[in-house]
């Protein structure tokens, strides 16, 4: 049996972290940490040992050389494999709390009786899993620039690129195509995969792709943006921080525009 290797315990939607390092608890220091556990959870973490993940009171308060600190601002402090584990924890602590009744009959559920995560109505049997919501997030390129955008829920100058949630019955390009109609007015062409991230706020999946401008004039959704336009590859504005797949996104279209475009000193 693996031996339990972290602990990652939740106050709302902040992580309880080592003030030193950041780092999270390990399970040999539970016993010097006064808290209690009002739910918790398993995983297996990528060494083979588990983890587990409880949710605290919101009145918790941390125990002496530790903190609590918002997952998203730990996207930028820790590194990828910690914020993906930490990510997944948040988002089964959500889907748990979410999901505390059935949807059919409203009966409190319990989990899985063979283990699996899910929870399970003893009235009518049925199985609710976590739910995962599907985003498209698209860089558009027309010749040397790429289109960013300035949602009106960014508190500060930060230009990102165009996103959405994906609609029932819809593949991903067309998800892609329509977000980029609804929200800048414009057509695009040559839709094509990059990666994607899971981005636990709260549990969604962000799918990236990069595209061409094909026609139209730029007519933001006003009711979503303060701004959006093409900027060049080189004169780009504030975008968002590394560790998040729009950066990545954003890097690698510069990337490529600069190898097409750049001319040499």
């Amino acid at each position: 049996m693996p031996e339990l290797t972290l602990w990652l315990a939740f106050r709302g939607n902040e992580l309880l972290v080592n003030s030193d390092n950041l780092s999270f608890p390990r399970c040999a220091e539970l016993i010097e940490l006064d808290l209690v556990a009002q739910e918790s959870h398993r995983l297996v973490h990528d060494d083979g040992g588990n983890v587990v993940v409880v949710r605290l009171a919101d009145t918790a308060q941390a125990p002496e050389g530790y903190h609590f600190q918002s997952l998203r601002a730990l996207l930028t402090q820790i590194n990828q494999a910690h914020f993906s584990l930490a990510g997944t924890a948040a988002q089964i602590l959500e889907w748990s709390r979410n999901h505390r009744f059935c949807s059919r009959c409203g009966t409190a559920t319990v989990p899985h009786a063979q283990g699996e995560r899910a929870l399970v109505c003893p009235s009518c049997h049925f199985s609710q899993y976590p739910r995962i919501n599907p985003c498209v997030i698209v860089a558009i390129t027309k010749d040397d620039s790429i289109l960013l955008a300035r949602a009106l829920r960014f508190n500060r100058p930060m230009y990102s690129l165009l996103a959405g949630f994906v609609e029932a019955g819809e593949t991903l390009e067309q998800a892609v195509a329509r977000e980029v109609a609804e929200e800048s007015g414009i057509q695009v062409k040559n839709i094509r995969y990059y990666a994607s991230q899971s981005w636990p706020f709260p549990n969604n999946l962000m799918l990236a792709f990069s595209a061409e401008w094909a026609s139209g004039d730029i007519v933001i959704q006003e009711d979503e943006l303060l701004d959006a336009q093409f900027f060049r590859f080189d004169q780009l504005p504030e975008i968002p921080p590394s560790g998040s797949i729009a950066h990545q996104l954003i890097q690698a279209t510069v990337s490529e525009l600069s190898k097409k475009y750049a001319h040499p000193r």
